[in-house]
């Protein structure tokens, strides 16, 4: 009877353990990219005044119209620190990314050149962004 009772307490941690494996707990995933910085300035986000000192898109589908400094196309308000920009099609909003040199941050925006295994991070000032500049850098994608 203790050797039953045993083995349907192996089986049991066993069929739990294939579980979790199954569900990704434990497993990490990494990506290469290329990893740019940028701010909300003009020159990292294609933005200009018009005639009435408004920020408008300074080219592209928009050009010309009203465009909010700092919010994301997520919708949510880019932070040093934690806003990623990525193609959707291979991050899709939310993906939490373990950048190293940058920390853990979430995709929240996407940007015009920003295709494939690109990322771009979003800093405070130019002036960050530009020390960060161009790097190739494995990522962890991080499962919640």
């Amino acid at each position: 009877m203790k050797i039953i009772v045993k083995l349907v307490i192996v089986l049991f941690i066993l069929t739990s353990l294939a579980a979790c494996v199954s569900r990704g707990f434990g497993k990490k995933d990494y990506a290469t990219v290329e990893a740019t910085g940028y701010c909300k300035c003009q020159e990292c986000c294609g933005w200009k005044r018009n005639l009435l000192m408004q920020p408008v898109y300074a080219y592209g589908s928009m050009e010309g119209e009203r465009k909010k400094l700092g919010i994301t196309a997520s919708g949510s308000k880019a932070k040093p620190g934690r806003t990623i920009a990525a193609d959707t099609s291979i991050f899709p909003f939310g993906t939490k990314l373990k950048v190293p040199g940058y920390g853990t941050g979430t995709v929240e925006d996407r940007g015009g050149a920003i295709k494939g295994a690109r990322l771009d991070l979003f800093f405070r000032t130019h002036k960050q962004a530009l020390e960060w500049g161009r790097q190739t850098v494995t990522v962890e994608i991080i499962r919640e």
